[in-house]
């Protein structure tokens, strides 16, 4: 046990000297502009700020956190050590001080997420764990640490609360709250694009994330897929001009959260070449202390802002929920 232990704290520092610390960095320096634009785009909706703003207040900070980690087991040194591991070196790797919580849920389904409003946390399907190897799974975390670095998860969050409403055809999901869902999946999709160079740099090996997308694609093991020709899959996105934009109005009407995972290799590629990944690495990136803060500024004072009017939120549901009810008996008032 001592032996296995030993090795695992050799291939950890072998990751960890091979990686460049990315001192000070800031979040803008891998965020995509389409993230920013969706985002700056959904702001604009005029009834953006009041439906997040009730949501938020209904559900409260506290219910929906534990209500994300109640069937869900915390990461530490004693619990998936091996996750933890990883977890701490990405932090490093990042220069990221705060220890976020991070939980395993049971789930076959190949996936994870950064939650929360206030106070985020990372989860990973343990299905992710499963499928994916070390530097594999170092990958997802980074990626999904980028999404709390560059404060996503208040949105993301909001997103996950809406769509589980719609299914249930809860009287929130009205018109307005319909046409704000479908600009935050819009906003969720680019959102990825930022996150999976984070992923990148947490790594800092570009085979790695295109084969840890390979698999989240496909689900297959590495004997029996080739990254080369998944590669040239992702190029026919490239080569189709603005087909991507098209791809993106697609998913719109199906409801994705996350756009296809060729699209992706395509996109992180093009980043790669532009070389803006290499000047980073180099250590050519903006620091914290140069960031324009606007962008972080307007998100906080947004989740200050939703914490109030609960009670008149409560109070429309409410009425809604007896109207619904009225008019399925065929009562009227």
């Amino acid at each position: 046990m001592a032996d296995e232990q030993d090795r695992t704290e050799e291939r950890g520092d072998e990751r960890a000297r091979a990686r460049r610390i990315l001192t000070d960095i800031a979040p803008r320096s891998w965020e995509h502009p389409a993230d920013k634009a969706a985002l700056a785009a959904l702001r604009r909706i005029p009834v953006f700020d009041e439906v997040l703003r009730k949501l938020f207040g209904f559900f409260g900070e506290k219910p929906v956190r534990l209500a994300f980690q109640a069937n869900a087991v915390r990461v530490s040194a004693n619990q998936f050590p091996r996750v933890h591991e990883l977890y701490t070196e990405v932090l490093k790797t990042l220069d990221c001080e705060t220890h976020y919580p991070m939980y395993i849920s049971q789930t076959p389904i190949v996936n994870a997420g950064a939650y929360g409003m206030e106070q985020p946390f990372i989860i990973l399907n343990s299905g992710t764990v499963k499928l994916l190897e070390d530097d594999e799974l170092s990958y997802v975390i980074g990626h999904e640490l980028g999404h709390i670095l560059s404060d996503h998860v208040l949105y993301r969050t909001m997103t996950y609360l809406l769509l589980q409403l719609a299914q249930m055809g809860f009287p929130i999901v009205g018109l307005a709250a319909r046409a704000v869902l479908v600009a935050l999946l819009e906003w969720s999709r680019k959102s990825e694009l930022s996150c999976d160079r984070a992923g990148l740099l947490a790594v800092q090996d570009p085979e790695i994330v295109m084969r840890t997308m390979l698999k989240m694609a496909g689900g297959g093991d590495t004997d029996e897929t080739s990254l080369q020709e998944f590669i040239v899959q992702a190029e026919e996105y490239r080569e189709g001009g603005d087909v991507a934009d098209q791809v993106f109005k697609i998913l719109n009407l199906i409801g994705s959260t996350h756009p296809f995972y060729v699209l992706r290799v395509s996109e992180l590629r093009a980043w790669i070449e532009a070389g803006d990944y290499d000047r980073i690495i180099r250590g050519e990136y903006a620091r914290q202390g140069d960031a324009d803060p606007a962008y972080r500024e307007d998100l906080r004072e947004a989740a200050q802002a939703y914490a109030e009017g609960a009670k008149d939120f409560l109070d429309s549901v409410t009425a809604a929920a007896r109207r619904m009810g009225d008019q399925f008996m065929g009562r009227r008032s």
